[in-house]
């Protein structure tokens, strides 16, 4: 499903989708008729622009979120400011697109999302990672919470982080679909979060202090 208030951007958006043979673009429409469409067609994937009148992406997304089983919600907008993607990432985005995407870029992404994966474009991750998700926590801060989740939880954060979807998690460790999807909610409820871009920005940032602990010098005992 597409919701964008520019009629002719979002007609030719679902032509290019629906060209593919596995895609399903059932509606297109803007912020007002959203909540409605949602509900009557129940898309697995939703591609959401921010900036529309009336209704605008945010309000949408509150109430996306606000369902017992939302489908993921890309953002699709033309301006990429840093407080947008933090706010769309935290009421639960799945992922941030900008409008440049080719045609291809945007059929996989929906196929990412449609598996449960997460999509940034490139602009988007740097600003994600670099520390716009952040808890107020310094980036050389080992993360408490993490020590909270098993051996095989820290493994699926891992893989996580690099993108996998939970099938490929699967693939990876050798779990059913189910058991991933069990560990990937609880992680999530451990850390606190509520989607996996939040959780790959805590792998990521656990990642770079573990760096930069191995790179100090080692106190001598007995010495400040």
């Amino acid at each position: 499903m597409i919701v964008d208030d520019e009629i002719l951007l979002r007609t030719c958006m679902q032509r290019i989708l629906e060209s593919e043979p596995d895609i399903e673009v059932p509606v297109a429409c803007d912020g007002r008729a959203a909540p409605e469409a949602i509900d009557l067609h129940r898309p697995d994937v939703v591609l959401l622009d921010l900036r529309m009148p009336d209704v605008d992406g945010f309000a949408v997304l509150d109430g996306i979120g606000a369902r017992t089983a939302p489908p993921a919600v890309a953002v699709l907008t033309t301006f990429l400011a840093d407080e947008d993607i933090a706010a769309a990432l935290r009421s639960g985005a799945s992922g941030f697109l900008l409008k440049d995407a080719t045609p291809r870029e945007l059929a996989d992404a929906v196929r990412v999302l449609a598996s449960g994966g997460t999509v940034l474009s490139p602009a988007a991750a740097r600003i994600v990672v670099d520390g716009y998700l952040g808890s107020g926590q310094r980036q050389d801060d080992r993360d408490p919470r993490l020590d909270t989740l098993t051996e095989r939880e820290r493994q699926v954060l891992d893989l996580l982080a690099e993108g996998h979807t939970n099938a490929g998690i699967g693939r990876r460790l050798l779990m059913s679909p189910s058991t991933t999807k069990e560990h990937v909610s609880a992680i999530l409820a451990k850390l606190g979060l509520t989607n996996r871009v939040q959780a790959a920005v805590v792998a990521h940032r656990a990642a770079a202090t573990h760096r930069q602990d191995r790179r100090r010098p080692l106190a001598l005992a007995g010495t400040r």
